[in-house]
């Protein structure tokens, strides 16, 4: 990896970790596709290993408006769907996989902007997991689903949440790409190379977050994903 692409993830990562600690999403959205132009080859790892630790701190500091019964429904589903994305990037070759990513980026920034305001059930919160555990697992985005089903709840209910279900989300699947040899070892320590970037953008985002307007900070992270995914396909 060259030393101009270290400095661009780095910068990349900061800022995405900052997004997410901050608006509760954005993390997968904007590294994912800066990943798959410069370094496709640590996709999905790099993106799930980095954002462990992120969701595990988001968590601990939001920990007092958890949802416990969404995130409970949606993890479980989210563990139902994951073998689902196991099989989805077996079936992809490496060279088309930047491609995949581009068009789950652009499908799910058009999604979370095009939806409309509704209240959250069981149906939502299951389908919010299946379909999280399909294109995480696979790509590394995840986030949109579960921004749906809590774009209007309060924000620090959204960023808790979202960071529980992808935690336990994560771990899992990332333990299956290690382990059925879809991921490597030298993907996770690319994402600990790493670790001080998000750090820095983490301790922005305690700073910020109850300053920072998450909800016009949104469309901006989503208008960011939908151009990324766009050159990501048109890439060569």
């Amino acid at each position: 990896m060259s030393a101009a692409t270290l400095v661009i993830l780095a910068l990349v990562v900061a800022a995405a970790a900052f997004v997410q600690g901050t608006s509760g999403l954005g993390f997968a959205l904007i590294v994912a596709p800066v990943a798959g132009l410069l370094q496709p080859a640590l996709l999905p790892v790099f993106v799930l290993a980095s954002m462990i630790p992120l969701n595990a701190y988001v968590a601990w500091r939001e920990r007092h408006a958890l949802d416990l019964r969404g995130a409970g429904w949606i993890t479980v589903a989210r563990l139902v769907a994951t073998p689902g994305g196991l099989v989805l990037l077996w079936a992809v070759p490496e060279a088309r996989l930047g491609v995949v990513v581009g068009v789950a980026t652009v499908l799910a920034a058009a999604v979370s902007l095009a939806a409309p305001t509704f209240v959250p059930g069981r149906a939502a919160y299951l389908g919010a997991g299946l379909v999280t555990g399909l294109t995480e697992t696979a790509t590394g985005v995840g986030g949109p689903p579960l921004a749906l089903v809590y774009q209007h709840r309060p924000p620090a209910e959204l960023r808790s949440t979202v960071a529980v279900c992808f935690l336990v989300g994560e771990v899992v699947s990332l333990a299956l790409l290690l382990g059925t040899g879809q991921g490597s070892p030298a993907q996770v320590g690319w994402a600990a190379l790493f670790l001080p970037a998000l750090a820095v953008g983490a301790w922005l985002s305690r700073l910020a977050h109850r300053r920072v307007d998450a909800a016009r900070m949104r469309p901006l992270v989503l208008l960011f994903a939908l151009v990324s995914g766009v050159v990501l396909i048109l890439a060569p």
